[in-house]
């Protein structure tokens, strides 16, 4: 599953034209990209080559394409975990998340707890758009939500401030050192890209827990595996060197996937 995953996203390369050869060489050998950490390095610079290729053509502020009603899919598939195994989070659950709290802490002056009241409160954007996963499949919804930005302005993002990490209620099954929740990562220009939303609705109803109650990042320029469902923190840093393996990630730190899986 890894292999095929990781060709997905190295087939960006050569669609930009940039490092194509090499690309080539990662799709063939990404099995050793878990456990070899010489050839992680190389996933590494690629992934920084991706990205910068990327930018480069697109630029920053470029909007992934929106949609009409019409083109909302009439089933959209859950990604990742579809149910939460953590006993706060189900004691939210009953109380349709009336007690839930986001905090927003880390490199910013003022720290914040948001309720969903808070949240839906805030200026919202609404925007449909085609979720793609890592593993080939793509679905239209729409999302409704107040934009990351000026949720970070609140909180006054300090200057060593680089990444913000999304931290999640959700996890993958026990590991001999128990449970590892799902975690991401986005580099600040990203959070502040117009359709980076922490989306509450979708398809005009109240966010269904298989796809992420009561907060899910959606940040459309990027594969599904960034849009962490469950919200339970969202920390501002200036590396994530120290956070789990030191890619950024869950999927990055656990199966090799990119750091920046721009489309």
């Amino acid at each position: 599953m890894t292999s095929s995953r990781l060709l997905l996203s190295r087939r960006r390369l050569l669609g930009l034209g940039a490092a194509g050869a090499g690309s080539l060489l990662l799709a063939g050998c990404d099995r050793w990209s878990s456990s070899t950490s010489g050839f992680r390095d190389v996933l590494d610079r690629v992934d920084e080559l991706t990205e910068g290729a990327q930018r480069l053509v697109m630029g920053d502020g470029a909007l992934a394409r929106e949609y009409s009603e019409a083109d909302i899919s009439p089933y959209f598939r859950a990604n990742g975990n579809v149910r939460v195994n953590d006993r706060d989070y189900n004691r939210l659950a009953e109380g349709s998340f009336a007690d839930y709290r986001l905090p927003v802490t880390g490199l910013v002056d003022r720290p914040l707890s948001l309720s969903l009241d808070d949240l839906r409160a805030m200026p919202a954007r609404t925007q449909i758009t085609r979720h793609d996963c890592v593993e080939g499949w793509s679905c239209i919804g729409k999302w409704t939500g107040p934009q990351l930005g000026p949720i970070l302005d609140m909180a006054g993002v300090q200057p060593a401030a680089r990444f913000v990490m999304f931290f999640c209620y959700d996890d993958f099954g026990n590991t001999l050192s128990g449970p590892i929740r799902y975690y991401e990562s986005l580099g600040l220009r990203d959070c502040y890209h117009a359709q980076t939303i922490l989306a509450y609705d979708m398809n005009d109803a109240t966010l269904p827990i298989p796809h992420g109650a009561p907060l899910r990042l959606r940040v459309e320029r990027q594969l599904g595996y960034k849009h962490a469902k469950f919200l339970r923190e969202i920390r501002v840093v200036d590396s994530f060197a120290n956070i789990g393996r030191g890619h950024g990630g869950y999927y990055e730190d656990g199966d090799g996937y990119e750091w920046y899986a721009g489309i």
